[in-house]
């Protein structure tokens, strides 16, 4: 197949393509990053000009482009069993996928449901804990609760518990109702603890699950607060008979430090669901359980969760989402996080020193900085300020409004970590200096 030019590309991209969280019609004007390969922290344009990926494209690419074993594995297993159905049919690498996940997971999550990606496995986990309840006799546990400034995906049912209003606001009417309780900033814990838990008391009879980023809100701005507030939660799920449900997509496979950010809190939640990391290059995710919460779905065919994805637990997916997990044993990966954690951190320290940063934070590999504007939040222009000086110096740094954070592959070299945190600060100083 002739290969094409980079206008060519553009082109016929401008005349079809519909991007994600994209203007469409100020697309015509914007010179975009043409990718035409990738290789560890790295992306290429087709013109030969390389970029740091600074969020390890959507928070994907835990191990970067392009590991060779990776693609190893993926190859091997599509010349014996490329597709087929879980309904009905086992096969050894979503077996084996799901006993491993088990023996990783925090203790008592010890059944696997797969998906094909984050936002479904909130959506599966909705559907889980709606009929789950259903079935245990409690028919009136139907509503569901979420932290202000929630992201948990972009199907209508996680639509539904965010709480990014810029993102749920245009599907009023559709989205069903989900109750936000305050996030628990340190200059609020007790107020927002003392909500959730009046919340519980007060209604739990009729509130099905609460859901929750563990530790980090990454859509919301990588927003963070104490570990505290799980282990209290939990305490007040438990006394309540809520389940809790951890959204670790994002957060977990090491990109808060631990596996699992629910590390953090030494706690066990009712259901977690995990993706991005997960499977590295395919579109793949899963929902763990606990014991009771599979117990439910016993009883009959009328019983059973009647929900499934054509590709869930897909042969190519789950052998790849094993060889991540080898990977992470082989290469040690988590202990090269908290060597690379503090690097981050005292970046954003000095980050913090710059008039134009009012604020800045980090958890292993993580580190944001908010900076000021006249427009906070996601719709804020200043961010896309620092991701164009960014792009000019070599790297690609996708804001979050007026957010600017990055978040790179777990294992990326230590040059070119440094290299990546060099050119943030550069930016934001080209950006906020008078």
């Amino acid at each position: 197949m002739d290969r094409m030019d980079r206008a060519g590309i553009v082109a016929l991209d401008r005349a079809h393509v519909w991007h994600p969280y994209t203007p469409m019609d100020e697309w015509p004007t914007v010179d975009p990053i043409v990718v035409a390969r990738a290789a560890g922290a790295w992306l290429e344009d087709v013109d030969g000009t390389r970029y740091l990926d600074g969020n390890a494209s959507w928070w994907v690419a835990a191990l970067g482009h392009g590991h060779p074993r990776l693609l190893r594995a993926m190859r091997e297993q599509a010349e014996t069993l490329a597709h087929c159905a879980l309904a009905g049919i086992a096969h050894e690498p979503a077996a084996r996928l799901a006993a491993e996940l088990v023996e990783l997971a925090p203790r008592g999550l010890t059944r696997v449901f797969f998906t094909d990606d984050g936002s479904t496995a909130i959506d599966a986990a909705v559907k889980i804990c709606a009929q789950g309840w259903r079935q245990l006799g409690a028919p009136g546990k139907t509503r569901f609760v979420a932290l202000e400034g929630a992201f948990h995906g972009d199907t209508v049912g996680a639509t539904s518990l965010g709480g990014v209003e810029v993102f749920r606001r245009p599907y009023a009417g559709v989205t069903f109702e989900c109750v936000h309780v305050p996030f628990p900033a340190a200059s609020a814990y007790d107020q927002a603890f003392s909500a959730i838990g009046r919340l519980l008391r007060e209604q739990g009879s009729s509130i099905a699950a609460v859901f929750v980023e563990p530790v980090v809100q990454g859509a919301a701005g990588m927003r963070t607060y104490d570990p505290r507030f799980l282990r209290e939660l939990r305490a007040l799920c438990d006394a309540h008979d809520v389940w809790l449900v951890a959204d670790e997509v994002f957060t977990g496979y090491g990109r808060t430090g631990p596996m699992w950010a629910c590390e953090h809190a030494g706690i066990t939640p009712d259901i977690m669901c995990i993706g991005k990391a997960f499977s590295a290059y395919l579109p793949m995710a899963a929902v763990l359980a606990s014991e009771r919460v599979f117990a439910a779905f016993g009883g009959g065919r009328d019983r059973a969760l009647l929900h499934g994805h054509t590709f869930c637990g897909n042969p190519l997916g789950a052998t790849l989402a094993r060889e991540v997990l080898a990977i992470y044993r082989d290469e040690r990966v988590l202990e090269g996080v908290a060597r690379k954690a503090p690097v981050i951190a005292r970046a954003f320290e000095r980050l913090a020193e710059l008039p134009g940063v009012a604020r800045v934070r980090s958890v292993g590999m993580i580190g944001a900085a908010d900076l000021r504007a006249a427009q906070d939040g996601y719709l804020g222009d200043v961010g896309w300020r620092v991701y164009d000086e960014a792009r000019r110096r070599g790297a690609y740094l996708r804001p979050l409004g007026s957010t600017v954070y990055v978040c790179p592959p777990l294992n990326v070299d230590d040059a070119d970590l440094a290299r990546l945190l060099a050119i943030l600060e550069e930016s934001v100083r080209a950006v906020t200096s008078p």
